[in-house]
């Protein structure tokens, strides 16, 4: 078994931060993750990540956030996956 992590990263339009992170928080999966964990940075920018345990690695089958409404966002979504490979601290 594999832990994936699913990253997915969104800028908002001009004034719209807020409401792209309520859109994030309110995003329901078709399953629930090991893990979710919704953070913000300068410029409006939101990131979510949900943490899956997968035999496939990071080829399996996840469910993932959609792309927003196009007049919420000021490109395209970004997403990467990773499978971890070591775990250290608490």
């Amino acid at each position: 078994m594999s832990t994936v992590a699913l990253m997915w990263e969104a800028r908002a339009a001009d004034g719209r931060g807020n409401e792209l992170l309520e859109w994030a928080r309110a995003q329901i999966l078709a399953r629930e993750p090991v893990r979710r964990e919704v953070l913000r940075a300068p410029q409006d920018r939101i990131l979510v990540i949900t943490w899956w345990e997968a035999p496939e690695g990071v080829s399996a089958e996840l469910p993932e956030l959609p792309e927003p409404a196009a007049d919420l966002i000021t490109r395209a979504v970004h997403r990467w996956r990773f499978a971890s490979v070591e775990v250290t601290g608490g």
